[in-house]
């Protein structure tokens, strides 16, 4: 049975005040887009009609200028607002309800599904105000700011009852029951009185300019918003209901698996890292970078994660795409992608943003498309030899696209990488890209042996032994019996506890035993991670790294600490928000989330780790 958590009222901050915390938004999405949307109902980000595209609301990073669409209670002389929110069961349908002495009301917000939307998006975003007991007074405001906050609109009569926003490549129809007005020639504004058991419905639909300009569009009636969230909600709810799971201490699984959903761009089946760019790993800190895009690395730990409790179809699409993506050259594999497959992603900063609580710079793109990162080939393999276990064998097709991963992987294990953390100084010969070529090999090896695949076996086997031997010889610390981070390094890295699923060596191997027992010690600050100490060629510091922390739970578990195990991970899943959502990073100190968010690498980790400690209590399943 799937627990409910009671729901705790807080007072509701003032939509007016400057970027609240990280965990202060929720999350929606169409598997295309997504919008972060505060406690005080502002749409704060959101960017339209990808995941990378421009954002039309944004001032996540620039409260002045980056844009927002507000439908928020306005404060009474009676006392405080306070809200409490949570997604309906089992879906991406958000409902705040907000109170105020004998009046409630709340606003249930959604992106529109539909069967087919893989290739026919609504683009739709549906507002609805619902009135429960006594009567409340919203203020409803579009303030839309185009081209990441540099465009104002054209605002225009988009048909009755509707205004078009339009400007640079992009172009927003507010429709529905709220009649909006034109204030200072770019924004929309309307305050509307709902009464218990009466609902006002908004639409907000992405179109192109040209058709924004061209014939009027056609009406369009509260009664169709309405048919779309009921929609929306079944078509949520009949995917999530796939999800098999035993229900456990912490935060729901499910929510992790549809949140990893939710990161899914659905016409191509890349997976991106995370909705939002440049959310600090340090406040006021330059380590900001955009997230928006589909690492090879975090596509194939969420296959992973979704296969494990029951969501297998998502691992075609991204096998797929990763193959597409490299032209079915091996040797043309990168790091990152765009979601459509784009190589091509130049790091740009936007000067004119001031960053969330001025952490500059804001930056678009992503320069690690660049970066050599070996583990790349490893998981490719690793991917293919577990879908295969689960009775797909590759076709001959596949099988040539993995034959040349494993032979690049072969010709370039030998090189200095910039490893699984993307460091920005100089490349190294980290621990954990060598074994995951070493992965690649081996994995390489037994498909070829599993389905008589034509391969160079011997070749394979001899490549495969001189790298354990290399490993082993130069990537441990043979006084402390442990792996360490790079060749000839004495420091841990949090990559190391990732050693166990590639294969190289087993959870209870006593090397790995000490080498998780010295990662505890000595990246560890108040219960959490830090994924490594040391130079990286960035400046300041990060907060403390859910997902490593997560890693350290499984290894602990299945090393049979599960009092430790378990104890860790109840702290882990103490810096979720009150919806279940994880960012990337934590600050025990200032009790605040960094980095992007929602941060898929986390929610995946949090599933392995809550089936870890699982597989401890059950270990017959």
């Amino acid at each position: 049975m799937r627990k409910k958590n009671a729901r705790r009222f807080v007072r509701i901050r003032s939509a007016a005040r400057a970027y609240p915390p990280i965990s202060d938004y929720a999350l929606i999405g169409d598997c295309h887009s997504a919008a972060l949307i505060s406690r005080a109902g502002s749409i704060d980000w959101c960017c339209l009609p990808r995941f990378d595209s421009d954002s039309c609301f944004g001032r996540l990073l620039d409260w002045k200028q980056g844009g927002h669409f507000i439908v928020s209670p306005q404060a009474s002389s009676k006392g405080s607002v306070y809200v409490s929110r949570e997604y309906v069961k089992d879906s991406l349908v958000l409902v705040t309800t907000y109170k105020s002495g004998r009046n409630t009301a709340r606003v249930i917000d959604f992106f529109a599904m539909r069967e087919g939307g893989r290739r026919r998006p609504r683009r739709e975003l549906v507002r609805i105000i619902e009135g429960i007991s006594g009567s409340m007074r919203f203020d409803v405001s579009m303030v839309a700011r185009l081209d990441y906050g540099e465009v104002k609109p054209w605002i225009f009569s988009g048909g009755p009852n509707a205004h078009f926003a339009s400007g640079s490549n992009t172009a927003l129809r507010i429709f529905g029951e709220v009649p909006m007005q034109v204030v200072d020639e770019h924004d929309l504004h309307a305050e509307v009185t709902v009464r218990a058991g009466q609902k006002l419905h908004i639409g907000l639909e992405f179109v192109r300019p040209e058709d924004a300009h061209a014939a009027p569009l056609r009406d369009r009636a509260a009664q169709e918003l309405r048919a779309h969230f009921k929609e929306t909600l079944e078509w949520w709810q009949n995917w999530s209901a796939k999800i098999v799971y035993e229900d456990g201490p912490g935060v729901n699984i499910v929510r992790s698996a549809i949140t990893l959903k939710a990161l899914t761009f659905a016409p191509t089946g890349a997976i991106i890292a995370a909705p939002t760019t440049s959310l600090p790993e340090q406040p006021g800190g330059e380590r900001n970078w955009d997230y928006r895009y589909c690492w090879i690395r975090d596509s194939i730990f969420t296959v992973w994660a979704l296969a494990s409790t029951g969501a297998e179809s998502e691992a075609e699409g991204v096998r797929h795409f990763i193959q597409r993506s490299a032209a079915g050259n091996a040797g043309d594999l990168q790091v990152l992608y765009a979601v459509d497959g784009k190589r091509r992603l130049t790091e740009i900063k936007l000067d004119h943003l001031e960053g969330w609580r001025g952490s500059r710079p804001v930056r678009i793109g992503n320069g690690a498309e660049r970066q050599y990162q070996a583990d790349m080939y490893g998981l490719v393999l690793e991917l293919a030899w577990q879908w295969s276990e689960r009775g797909h064998a590759p076709s001959q097709a596949y099988w040539r696209f993995l034959r040349s991963t494993v032979d690049v992987a072969i010709s370039k294990w030998e090189l200095p990488d910039c490893g699984i953390w993307e460091v920005r100084s100089r490349p190294l010969h980290f621990v954990h890209s060598k074994v995951m070529c070493w992965a690649a090999v081996n994995s390489g090896i037994r498909l070829a042996e599993q389905y008589g695949f034509e391969a160079p076996l011997e070749r394979w086997r001899v490549a495969r032994d001189r790298m354990r031997a290399a490993i082993e010889k130069r990537g441990m610390d043979h006084e402390r019996g442990i792996f360490v981070r790079s060749f000839g390094s004495k420091a841990v890295d949090a990559a190391l506890l990732l050693l166990p699923i590639a294969g190289f060596v087993a959870y209870d191997d006593d090397r790995m035993i000490r080498t998780t027992q010295v990662i505890g010690e000595e990246l560890m600050q108040d219960g959490l991670l830090l994924r490594y100490r040391g130079e990286d060629g960035l400046a300041g510091s990060e907060g403390m790294f859910l997902a490593c922390t997560f890693w350290l739970v499984a290894c602990l578990s299945r090393q049979g600490k599960k009092r430790q195990a378990t104890r860790i991970f109840a702290r882990a899943c103490g810096s979720a928000n009150d919806l279940g959502l994880f960012s990337e990073e934590y600050s025990r100190r200032g009790r605040e989330m960094l980095g992007n968010f929602p941060q898929g690498l986390t929610h995946l980790s949090h599933i392995g780790a809550a089936l870890s400690l699982r597989d401890v209590r059950h270990p017959r399943e």
